[in-house]
């Protein structure tokens, strides 16, 4: 009923930077938290970043100070501005959205299918 479709991953050096875009699409009619999560190898998904149809935000210890999530209500799309990226940042960063699909329906929730950012040193 709804897809999430990240995009902007890759192979960066560290210090650089990459912008993650997640775009939601089907049955929408409104999106609450669109949150960024991320997995390393290994490792248990750990929540990144967390954004409300307000714009406020919220971000892991980690990552303060470096990176920005962001969005655009019109487009169902939230961003991920990822700045001076260190090796540590490599992972799977997937996307996850709250959304209600009629105005009397519940919150259910979506993820995306994950784009790899690798962080070389």
């Amino acid at each position: 009923q709804v897809q999430l479709v990240e995009s902007g991953g890759g192979l960066v050096q560290a210090g650089g930077s990459l912008r993650l875009s997640c775009v939601a699409s089907g049955s929408i009619f409104s999106i609450y938290e669109m949150d960024w999560y991320r997995q390393a190898p290994g490792k248990q998904r750990e929540l990144v970043a967390t954004t409300t149809r307000g714009g406020a935000t919220n971000y892991v210890d980690s990552v303060k100070g470096r990176f920005t999530a962001f969005r655009d209500n019109a487009k169902n799309t939230v961003y991920l501005q990822m700045n001076r990226l260190k090796p540590e940042d490599t992972a799977v960063y997937y996307c996850r959205a709250d959304v209600v699909h009629s105005v009397n329906d519940r919150t259910r929730f979506y993820w995306g299918q994950g784009t790899q950012v690798t962080v070389s040193s």
